[in-house]
């Protein structure tokens, strides 16, 4: 038990933090917009600290990279098979929400009014393909690079520093160990917040279903359990494809007959990091070679996220919805399955990369910063669920690369061999 709530005290939280919040607005309709100074706050906290937390996480882990050793053709056929898993469940997403959006039958309308006040709608102009993508990636001054609405041309510059940083070898070394000690410093300021957390997210949404009603908590609710059908899908359907994929039948019985362990333990801690013991204990026994199984394990635990690319198309749409955006057209299809993967699969291997996430998807589409916590919801409600996926799935992933480093019938001579 202790174990437990060691695993879940953050999250548990703040969904208590959330549904008091809940349950508040409900009871006192718009007079709960009285604590929303509450929620202002946590949200203010958050907003400084994302700029530096960017900067620090990403650059650090770029500039520090170059002490890790990996043998090359397994780390083509990592990359490989993570790209290609990511992509199936970015496809899953899509069409999932396409079948069943969320916030169908909500009042959206209301929901943006309540959330946006009129002086932060901001005209937007029209412009060219390739001056939006300029603006996208770039700007034009440093000093635009500290404001959170340029995401991902921040995260350009983290990228592209941490890369000058770890090339310059022995002279880049005091830079790169500057960063590592800023990482830790801003991730020990993001958990001081965070304990603020469920009483700033509670307020806010208190105050959020105050003046929108129960139907705002009706879309969540949708969310979560379509969030649900399709991590089954995805567990059942898809993993087993993979195990075929990479073993044929027998592929499929030896996954099955040892995948419970690193399931349990992924969904009792909600972490893909605590996992890793276990799944490491359950690659070895489906017969996947011990140095395969010690790069893709460790490494799928930081960035194979694919129910955090998942999770990345629901926030999407969330907001695609809520703000009357268009979702049909090949380049809207093109656009959020781009950034959900690069929020899934790649944010996820950066400290504090969910929340750095959230902020990518509303600098790239447009979307106000006042949307933050309502998709910071759907990360906390779909959780344990996505964890599953992301942790789980790396020991299938390292079935697949075992495939393709060691040919058709590595499993069963594996099988012989032990």
């Amino acid at each position: 038990m202790k174990n437990f709530w060691a695993n879940y005290k953050l999250t548990i939280l703040l969904l208590i933090g959330i549904t008091i919040g809940g349950i508040a607005g409900v009871v006192f309709g718009t007079d709960a917009s009285v604590v929303k100074p509450f929620g202002d706050l946590f949200l203010n906290m958050m907003f400084v600290i994302i700029v530096p937390l960017v900067f620090f996480s990403i650059a650090s882990a770029i500039a520090n990279m170059n002490g890790m050793k990996r043998l090359g053709k397994i780390m083509l056929s990592i990359v490989v098979v993570f790209l290609f898993t990511a992509t199936i469940s970015a496809v899953l997403g899509i069409v999932g929400v396409s079948v069943m959006n969320p916030l169908e039958g909500t009042d959206v309308q209301a929901i943006k009014e309540a959330m946006v006040s009129t002086d932060t709608v901001e005209v937007i102009e029209e412009i060219s393909f390739l001056d939006k993508l300029v603006q996208t990636v770039t700007v034009s001054d440093f000093s635009m690079l500290l404001s959170k609405s340029n995401m991902l041309q921040l995260i350009i510059f983290s990228i592209l520093f941490g890369l000058a940083t770890a090339v310059s070898k022995e002279k880049g070394a005091p830079i790169a160990a500057f960063l590592t000690s800023g990482t830790e410093v801003m991730m020990k300021m993001v958990s001081f917040i965070m304990y603020y957390a469920p009483i700033g997210l509670g307020c806010y949404f208190a105050s959020v279903v105050g003046d929108l009603g129960a139907s705002i908590l009706e879309g969540y609710a949708r969310t979560f359990i379509l969030y649900l059908i399709l991590t089954i899908i995805y567990f059942i359907g898809f993993f087993t494809l993979y195990a075929f994929m990479a073993g044929g039948k027998l592929g499929v019985n030896i996954f099955w007959k040892n995948v419970l362990p690193p399931s349990v333990t992924a969904v009792a801690t909600c972490s893909s990091a605590a996992s890793i013991p276990v799944n490491l204990a359950s690659t070895k026994k489906m017969g996947v070679p011990l140095d395969i199984a010690e790069t893709v394990i460790p490494l799928g635990a930081n960035t194979h996220k694919d129910g955090s690319v998942l999770g990345g198309v629901f926030k999407i749409v969330f907001l695609f919805t809520l703000f009357g955006k268009d979702m049909t057209s090949f380049t809207s299809i093109l656009t959020i399955f781009a950034v959900s993967f690069l929020v899934g699969a790649v944010m996820g291997a950066i400290p504090g990369g969910g929340m750095i996430g959230e902020m990518l998807i509303l600098s790239v589409f447009g979307f106000p910063v006042e949307a933050l916590p309502l998709i910071a919801v759907i990360s906390t409600i779909i959780d344990a669920p996505a964890t599953l996926l992301n942790s789980t799935g790396n020991t299938v992933c390292a079935m697949m690369v075992t495939r393709l480093v060691e040919g058709k019938n590595w499993l069963k001579k594996s099988l012989k061999a032990a």
